[in-house]
């Protein structure tokens, strides 16, 4: 699935996108609040800007993904894979990171996590 398909679905009232392949996807700026992508390749996707509140992205691969600007309050990441992920000026407030691998991922504040 690319980026536009699943916007499109999502505008049409899907939510749930469990596990699904968005390699490479352009998402930035999309309105996503409250979709499940539980287990879902984000790897290198690009989602600056995009509205992920309250958004289920446990397990997700987010893998080099670009989340600059991004609204994840609320969001659940548990035991997510963020390695090299650009958190930059990202909001986590509210966010559960229990278990989630940040090493080397830019965080919201521009520091590099260990």
């Amino acid at each position: 699935m690319n980026g536009q398909e699943l916007i499109q679905r999502y505008e049409a009232g899907e939510r749930d996108f469990s596990v699904t392949e968005l390699f490479g996807a352009d998402l930035h700026g999309a309105e996503l609040f409250g979709a499940i992508l539980h287990g879902a390749d984000l790897r290198e996707a690009d989602l600056s800007g995009a509205d992920l509140s309250e958004v289920n992205l446990d397990w997700a691969i987010l893998e080099r993904a670009n989340l600059s600007g991004a609204n994840l309050s609320g969001a659940t990441l548990l035991d997510a894979n963020l390695p090299g992920a650009n958190l930059l000026g990202a909001n986590l407030s509210g966010a559960d990171l229990k278990g989630a691998n940040l090493k080397g991922a830019t965080m919201p504040d521009g520091t590099v996590h260990k």
